[in-house]
């Protein structure tokens, strides 16, 4: 028996896997498009040497499933689907499209492809019975806020106004997996912001930090100071997913992994960002906000251009800089025994690395296999 994951191959998933080798003798099925042996070294040669990746696939601590969430069945043949059900003995539901702006793309994967492993897990559920399922959600199913402090079970209002096609669709995840499966044990986690992480520079996900980037070179920001803004370093939301999905049972059936009443302020940020650089920091002028916005609109349609892709990921990202807004944390910070790592403690090292490597993480192909040489040579 083995746990299935989705989204393991990607950037929180990624984090989850290493943690989970760590944590559990338990065997890991990646699910992934991409989950040949090379797609499996590309996605976790951030956390593995090539030694310890090689072990934990001789080991079998982790199996690539090559099948497509949107699609029923995931593409996989009858015998396939059938094995793969019979072998999974709890869930955890990263993936998704993260398309802010693509209605069509968060209704594909994130609604169809959750659909879709709910049907799984249910074969599970009548087949053997399934230890736990955990989907990882996002706070932004809270939808429109403005200067408050959420906790899990008031957020979500169905009358509230959705920022996003991507925060809807999500909201819409969560119903599914609490109606359609009310059998089954379930954990729904709720990461806010999600950038770095605490321990090192090194990052392959780049989207909120080239937009941070663009923001510490400005001069002034069309932001108030004192407002706060919820980031989470991945190695704290990985950590909670895996701890509490093994935990038996779970305290509670939903978590905001976030940095909640400790979230930093702007002014907070800048001056990190600015005393490791040797530079002021920026000006605050609130009263820019609209403006700035107009402007960020005009300059996303120069697309294929450096300016274009920095401001089409603002107009994005602008509404959750803007509502000073942070998620309660205290039962994530119960059931870890700590805090996450506030974000200037850290995020001068990851602005600077990236910026350093151009945005690209440097991977490496996974070099042949000596003991496979060997086999062939005779």
């Amino acid at each position: 028996m083995a746990i299935l994951l989705t989204g393991g191959t990607g950037y929180i998933g990624s984090y989850v896997v290493a943690r989970l080798l760590e944590a559990t003798p338990e065997p890991l099925l990646l699910l992934a498009r991409k989950a040949s042996k090379e797609g499996l070294w590309r996605a976790l040669q951030l956390h593995l040497d090539e030694a310890a990746f090689r072990k934990a696939l001789r080991d079998g601590r982790i199996k690539g499933v090559e099948g497509d969430l949107t699609a029923p069945g995931f593409g996989l043949d009858a015998g396939a689907l059938e094995r793969l059900t019979k072998e999974t003995d709890s869930i955890i539901h990263i993936a998704a499209s993260l398309n802010r702006k693509s209605e069509r793309a968060c209704l594909n994967t994130n609604l169809r492809g959750t659909l879709h492993l709910i049907e799984l897990a249910r074969r599970a559920q009548d087949d053997h019975g399934l230890r736990r399922i955990s989907h990882v959600s996002t706070v932004a199913v809270a939808g429109q806020r403005q200067d408050e402090v959420v906790k899990e079970d008031t957020a979500i209002d169905w009358e509230r106004n959705d920022y996003d096609p991507y925060a809807r669709t999500k909201k819409f995840c969560e119903y599914m997996i609490t109606r359609l499966l009310p059998e089954v044990p379930r954990t729904i986690f709720r990461p806010s912001v999600v950038l770095g992480d605490s321990r090192r520079p090194e990052t392959t996900q780049f989207d909120m930090a080239k937009a941070f980037v663009f923001l510490a070179r400005l001069p002034f920001l069309p932001l108030r100071r004192d407002d706060r803004i919820d980031i989470v370093p991945v190695d704290y939301v990985a950590d909670a997913i895996a701890t509490i999905h093994l935990r038996e049972p779970a305290p509670h059936s939903i978590y905001h992994l976030a940095a909640g009443e400790d979230a930093p302020t702007y002014a907070e940020v800048t001056s990190a960002v600015a005393d490791a650089r040797r530079k002021s920091p920026p000006w605050f002028w609130p009263w820019a906000e609209r403006p700035f916005a107009g402007t960020a609109r005009f300059l996303a349609g120069f697309r294929g251009t450096g300016v274009g892709s920095a401001a089409a990921r603002l107009q994005v990202f602008m509404p959750y800089l803007t509502y000073n807004t942070v998620f309660d944390n205290s039962r994530v910070v119960s059931a870890l025994g700590r805090k996450p790592a506030r974000f200037p403690a850290y995020c001068a090292r990851l602005l600077e690395w990236c910026l350093a490597h151009k945005f690209e993480y440097p991977y490496v192909d996974l070099p042949r296999d000596p003991l496979s040489s060997a086999e062939t040579a005779r």
